[in-house]
């Protein structure tokens, strides 16, 4: 049966099972997050970074040219982990042994900035989109229940049962897809956090080397 056909005999009920939200969520301090991961809306400099405390020079990053470039183009996740970890060491290699600890620190607390931010970035997106969904579930609950009583007249126009049913099933595999793409984005906080912590270790490494 088409999902078109099947909007017009589909109960309430059935709709408010389908648009159950959340279905699953973390435990935690935030019970509207979506996600099954649970949220840390920042991370902290010590979790990617084991090794000494980094110099306040680390500070300055965004002002020298060189690393600021290396920091955008190693964050972004299109550019294969392997691919940036050898940019790492050969950036550390072209490097002035005196200029090395300096330029290096730089890189690591150029790229936590980077990367917290875009993650916090990406986790207030993933809390926007879940509203939205929240806000169309009611909706679509409520639609399903109006139906339901249209269809309960005795004289109801049969179009307009029609018109309406195709409507909310319409809706409803909009939101089914909407809940199947934010499984996917729930992931990226992860994602660029596991990048981070694997680019700081590349960075050590390459200091530990010398």
């Amino acid at each position: 049966m088409q999902w078109r056909s099947l909007a017009r005999i589909i109960p309430a009920a059935a709709v408010t099972a389908i648009v159950a939200w959340p279905a699953v969520a973390a435990q935690g301090d935030d019970p509207d997050w979506p996600c099954i991961q649970r949220k840390v809306p920042e991370l902290s400099l010590g979790q990617i970074w084991t090794d000494a405390e980094l110099p306040q020079t680390a500070a300055d990053w965004s002002k020298d040219a060189a690393v600021s470039a290396l920091v955008v183009e190693l964050s972004a996740r299109r550019v294969p982990l392997p691919e940036a970890q050898e940019k790492i060491s050969e950036y550390a290699e072209s490097l002035p042994e005196g200029e090395r600890e300096r330029r290096m620190t730089m890189l690591v607390q150029g790229l936590f900035d980077h990367m917290n931010r875009e993650r916090a970035d990406v986790i207030a997106g993933i809390a926007r989109y879940a509203q939205r969904q929240r806000d169309m579930a009611t909706l679509l609950r409520q639609e399903a229940s109006a139906v339901d009583v249209l269809r309960a007249k005795p004289d109801v126009n049969p179009n307009e049962i029609v018109l309406r049913s195709d409507r909310l099933a319409f809706q409803t595999r909009i939101f089914q897809e909407r809940a199947e793409s934010l499984s996917f984005v729930c992931e990226v906080p992860t994602l660029i956090e596991q990048r981070l912590y694997a680019l700081a270790k590349t960075i050590a490494e390459a200091l530990k080397a010398r």
